[in-house]
């Protein structure tokens, strides 16, 4: 388990690293072994990590691709990214480490949202264009990884717990998505992209 984080803004202010800290902050408990914060004036991305697969700094994010255009943070597994892996090898990708994430990476790289297909694994990760100035979102087919998002009037906060967008600002209403809530006593769950704030969305399992 890892928690990402993050906020995307294309109004006339800056994107403070702190607000980004103060998001990884209050998800401290899905990584404890490492966090990592990204900011440009209209993005920052926030991280925290558990390491599982490469423990070394190589699996370090936020994770910037070779190419310089790429920015990635990633919570979940890649179970088919060897695979993946040996196919960007045989087209002449070098890699810096062994981690998932970075094959994750890569592959966006090299195929853009064309990856997402070939993905195998249980996964909620951002992906930031530099070149174009998109965020990407994704989530696995099961929604086994959780992510959430507010639109926000310049952009789009998001974090794999509501906890982390609620600590962006401190602004953010608090108010009860009734909808939501009768779905969740009925049903045990709120459905759709419904969640018991309003306001605040979940990415459905299989969506980008």
């Amino acid at each position: 388990m890892c928690g990402i984080c993050g906020i995307v803004d294309f109004g006339p202010g800056r994107v403070e690293k702190p607000v980004i800290r103060r998001m990884t902050d209050s998800i401290r408990h899905r990584g404890p072994d490492d966090e990592g914060v990204f900011t440009t004036d209209e993005v920052g991305l926030g991280h925290r990590r558990l390491s599982i697969i490469d423990l070394s700094p190589t699996g370090h994010q936020p994770m910037v691709a070779a190419n310089g255009r790429w920015t990635l943070v990633y919570n979940g597994e890649l179970y088919n990214f060897e695979s993946l892996r040996s196919r960007l090898e045989a087209d002449g990708q070098r890699f810096r480490g062994s981690s998932d994430s970075e094959v994750l990476l890569e592959s966006f790289a090299r195929w853009g949202v064309d990856a997402l297909p070939m993905l195998d694994g249980m996964f909620g990760f951002a992906i930031w264009d530099s070149q174009k100035h998109e965020l990407h979102l994704a989530r696995d087919r099961f929604g086994i990884k959780p992510l959430y998002y507010r639109p926000t009037p310049n952009g789009i906060v998001f974090g794999s717990e509501i906890k982390a967008i609620l600590a962006a600002d401190p602004n953010i209403p608090r108010e009860i998505n009734h909808a939501a809530l009768h779905e969740h006593m009925y049903f045990g769950n709120a459905l759709g992209t419904n969640t018991l704030f309003q306001g605040i969305e979940r990415l459905e399992p299989g969506h980008r």
